[in-house]
């Protein structure tokens, strides 16, 4: 098992910046493909990012490409999330999560183990 634990979250500004990490304990970092997801306020948790397990291949929502990117320290055994030019609508509840698999899954049900969240919230 991996535990996850965010950290990072907090009340930014339209179009500044935010860097949100997930530390995890337990097995083996580096045997995880590790995911971002999203729930906003009355809304479903939804795909943000996902990286693979030597950070070398990423995916990412179209609504957050080129404004988000995603990265790893396996060293560090932390997930980090930048996010660049937030908008209102980018504010939600993040949350990392760990699978092993061969490929980066974009399904919430895909996913074993899960953090529990960081708060982000984005001001006009």
């Amino acid at each position: 098992q991996v535990q996850l634990v965010e950290s990072g979250g907090g009340l930014v500004q339209a179009g500044g910046s935010l860097r949100l990490s997930c530390a995890a304990s337990g097995r083996t970092f580096s045997y995880y493909t590790m995911g971002w997801f999203r729930q906003a306020p009355g809304k479903e948790r939804e795909f943000v990012s996902a990286i693979n397990q030597n950070g070398g291949i990423t995916n990412y929502a179209d609504s957050v490409k080129g404004r988000f990117t995603t990265s790893r320290d396996n060293a560090r055994k932390t997930l980090y999330l930048q996010l660049n030019s937030l908008k209102t609508e980018d504010t939600a509840v993040y949350y990392c999560a760990a699978v092993i698999r061969p490929y980066l899954p974009k399904a919430q049900s895909d996913y074993d183990y899960w953090g529990q969240g960081t708060q982000v919230t984005v001001s006009a």
